[in-house]
């Protein structure tokens, strides 16, 4: 007699060791990457004077995690080199380790496994039969092409000034740097000196923004031009994106327009410009055209708040995700008109989804305090300052109110394994590490008062 019990155990053990094992693959990818890139950028042919290797490991984490917090000045700090290096850490770690795995298999007519298949379809966000190796084609044709039509924009300002040769190279390397919502930086003081500047403050957020949205939607927007056909999370996308960009400009400039350190001394049409520019790179990329660190506390609180949101899921962004966020508010909705199922657009929300949306924004708030509370132990700076650096770089944004240079060494080690934890996703390694499994087993229900 078969033992339907014991083969169901067998199933689900074999299952959960297989996510298991992908979890680690991913993580473990991820660090190899990371270690190569930092032993190259400590190379004394990759940086001018001296770099440490906390701070190389600090840089080419904040790289491959497209974050751009940095500790030193990338322009000066890293020879052509070591910049190059820097270039290729942040489209991996824009375009994801497996999609450039899958691209660099196909380039070379290897045969794909079906784990790795698995993996680039989880990571891609595709469900169903779905030709990845033509989509990851696809998707990396699309970065490309979107990164050097921003360089050829961005060239109208820089060649002028610094020459075809430098002028392009800066324009590439920041153009990279926008689509994979990086936020490095070759000048000193990021881009403050383009703070009016349109070509540079709309160029620069335009990338963001693509890059940002994620290859989830763009993908269902070229399949399926009409609104009705596209899926749930396109539309979420879709409308929340502009409302957060919209919100976030007019936040900024009633907070600011009358600060004379940050928009004060612009005219009507710069503070309208920065403070656009400021609401897109918040929840993406560490750029800025104003000098973070003289915002007013309201400015820094809704920034930090625009940070934990982020970008939208499969993309280059960080942050708990726009949808994320978005399915938590809908859950909240429900809550309070006390109906029985979340629902959006005419379509209804698996319990399942709701539960996970919770849970990444748990996980991810036990992770900040934890953070938190380890660096009041190691540096000496105010708490607010503390907060912003480190929600910054759990979000992969990078924006600073310019503490990062002089933490000490242990407090660059905690920003490192946020930024890691960030890029990856706080659920993946929480899940990771419980080694979950699934039960059968259902027990009898209980209330319990809350609230």
């Amino acid at each position: 007699m078969i033992n339907w019990r014991s083969n169901y155990a067998f199933a689900m053990h074999r299952e959960t060791e297989s996510r298991w094992s992908e979890a680690k693959l991913i993580l473990g990818s991820f660090l190899i990457i990371l270690m190569v890139g930092t032993l190259f950028l400590v190379q004394p042919s990759s940086h001018n004077g001296e770099v440490t290797f906390v701070n190389a490991l600090f840089t080419a984490t904040s790289a491959i995690s497209v974050t751009g917090l940095g500790v030193v000045d990338t322009g000066t700090a890293f020879t052509l080199q070591g910049q190059i290096i820097l270039l290729m850490l942040m489209e991996i770690g824009g375009l994801g380790q497996m999609t450039m795995t899958l691209l660099l298999i196909a380039m070379f007519s290897k045969r794909v496994g079906l784990r790795q298949q698995v993996l680039a379809k989880e990571a891609l966000g595709q469900e169903g039969s779905v030709n990845i190796i033509q989509l990851v084609k696809r998707i990396v044709l699309f970065a490309l092409i979107a990164q050097l039509i921003g360089t050829a924009v961005m060239a109208f300002r820089w060649v002028p000034e610094m020459g075809w040769s430098h002028g392009l190279y800066v324009s590439f390397f920041h153009a990279v740097s926008a689509f994979n919502n990086a936020g490095f930086s070759l000048f000193p003081n990021n881009l403050m000196n383009y703070r009016d500047d349109p070509i540079i403050s709309l160029t620069i957020p335009a990338l963001l923004i693509l890059g940002g949205i994620g290859f989830t939607v763009i993908v269902d927007l070229v399949r399926n031009r009409r609104w009705r056909k596209l899926k749930l999370h396109s539309k979420l996308m879709i409308l929340m994106t502009p409302a957060l960009l919209l919100l976030g400009t007019l936040m900024f400039w009633l907070l600011e327009h009358n600060n004379p350190h940050t928009l004060g001394g612009a005219g009507i049409g710069g503070q309208w410009l920065a403070a656009f520019f400021q609401s897109a790179t918040a929840r993406t990329a560490g750029f800025n055209t104003v000098d973070i660190g003289q915002m007013v506390p309201a400015s820094l609180l809704f920034m930090m708040m625009l940070m934990f949101i982020g970008a939208g899921a499969t993309s280059t962004g960080g942050g708990i995700k726009v949808t994320t966020f978005a399915v938590v508010l809908l859950a909240t909705k429900a809550f309070l008109t006390k109906r029985p199922h979340v629902t959006a657009f005419g379509r209804t929300l698996s319990p399942q989804i709701v539960t996970r949306s919770l849970a990444i924004i748990i996980v991810s708030v036990m992770v900040l305090m934890l953070a938190m509370f380890l660096l009041t132990l190691t540096e000496s700076v105010s708490l607010d300052k503390i907060m912003f650096e480190t929600i910054s770089a759990f979000a992969t944004v990078g924006l600073t109110t310019g503490i990062t240079p002089g933490l000490s060494e242990p407090g660059k080690l905690i920003l490192v394994l946020v930024m890691i934890c960030g890029r990856l996703g706080p659920l993946t390694l929480a899940l990771m590490l419980a080694r979950p499994s699934e039960t059968r087993i259902r027990y009898p229900e209980e209330s319990v008062y809350t609230g």
